[in-house]
């Protein structure tokens, strides 16, 4: 079977742009018990609706409750999870072993074991299995030998990070935010401490002022034939906290990948595809764990650099005759060559003919942030197409 493509939502326009563009499923944090605070989320009627327009379009959502509860949150829990399960979301995504239970018991919700968890062996795979899990999340830090012997040993649904941000600790369970920030990211509260630049010492002397800690973001273009080959269930992007742009941008290049690779083993990336992956992150790109267990190659340690993105130049809101209706998200000017692409459409070069204001008065530049202006690109475009410059 075709493994499915699990992509992140922070808000419900975010929602809609991962399912447009090719995500099977979505997984999406509620008004409680989520790991990710400051991301938009949803309240419990933006859930309903959510998963509404999902299985309209025949796609899954699944909804985190993967925080290290304390005992004040289990006042709250079972009134929580019997909501989610008449608004009849697909699966929940729990760290608690208790909240496991809990939900086999009151629910008829399917229960994912987050990585959070931390399942790197057979045995604490077949525990959770034993006890109703429906599928485990594997620890980011597993090598290859080990998913293939889990999934050897219990036959379970497996799910595995395919692209995305790495956490320096083990799984995701961090106390540095906590120790430093006052902010607990095991509760949603992550400041991202490990993104700093510290002063290092020895003893008392200054050895270097910019030392990092910080992990490089996680790819695995290069191995997804191995993945399919190995039976994985699932493949999921990290990036609640992602625009639209990468969302779309990185939902899209997977989804052709995975249906090509699915159809030809043989299959490669294109060229243009892996740069645009590259040109996305703002960090660099490597697949950490999967080949060699740990190695000094997976961080950073002095002279990180993280680049913000800026190829990102529109969305297309609607057509107009000749004319595409487009809201600005960077700099662009007329007569400047780019590269559109949709839901429906892979990337291709346009060049912008003429450019109008509301007014459709002629301009020559477009540079206020989420101006809306028309072009003239030759051809009608499809509403929700992104335009982004050439690589």
């Amino acid at each position: 079977m075709k493994p499915e493509l699990l992509a992140p939502a922070g808000d419900y326009q975010k929602l809609k742009w991962a399912i447009w563009y090719g995500a099977d499923a979505v997984y999406i944090g509620g008004p409680l018990f989520g790991l990710r605070a400051n991301a938009g989320n949803f309240s419990l009627a933006e859930i309903k609706k959510a998963t509404l327009f999902a299985h309209q379009h025949q796609k899954k959502v699944y909804v985190t409750i993967n925080i290290a509860f304390h005992h004040q949150e289990l006042k709250k829990i079972t009134t929580y999870l019997k909501k989610l399960d008449e608004i009849n979301v697909d699966a929940i995504i729990v760290s608690d072993f208790y909240i496991l239970k809990l939900a086999k018991k009151i629910t008829k919700l399917a229960v994912f074991i987050s990585t959070q968890a931390s399942v790197m062996n057979y045995q604490a795979a077949r525990y959770y299995q034993k006890n109703g899990a429906d599928r485990i999340i594997l620890a980011r830090e597993l090598p290859k030998n080990d998913i293939i012997k889990i999934k050897k040993e219990t036959n379970l649904e497996l799910e595995t990070f395919i692209h995305g941000a790495m956490c320096s600790a083990i799984s995701g369970r961090c106390v540095l935010s906590n120790y430093l920030t006052n902010r607990d990211a095991n509760r949603g509260g992550c400041s991202q401490v490990c993104r700093w630049n510290f002063d290092l010492y020895e003893v008392k002397k200054l050895i270097d002022s910019n030392f990092a800690i910080a992990a490089k973001d996680l790819i695995m273009v290069d191995h997804l034939s191995e993945l399919i080959q190995m039976e994985i269930d699932s493949f999921k992007i990290e990036g609640r906290m992602r625009s639209i742009y990468y969302i779309a941008t990185i939902v899209s290049i997977y989804r052709r990948l995975i249906d090509n690779i699915y159809a030809n083993p043989n299959y490669k990336i294109s060229k243009q595809d892996y740069q645009r992956l590259y040109q996305t992150a703002n960090r660099e790109l490597i697949s950490q764990f999967f080949q060699k267990g740990d190695c000094q190659e997976y961080q950073y340690y002095n002279n990180r650099e993280e680049i913000s993105n800026q190829d990102f130049l529109g969305i297309v809101l609607k057509n107009k005759k000749n004319l595409i209706l487009v809201e600005q998200r960077n700099y662009f000017q007329a007569n400047q060559k780019v590269e559109i692409f949709g839901p429906h459409q892979t990337p291709k070069q346009y060049q912008i003919k003429q450019i109008y204001d509301e007014d459709m008065q002629k301009i020559d530049v477009v540079r206020h942030p989420k101006q809306k202006v028309y072009l003239d690109v030759g051809q009608s475009i499809s509403p929700n197409s992104l335009i982004c410059k050439i690589i």
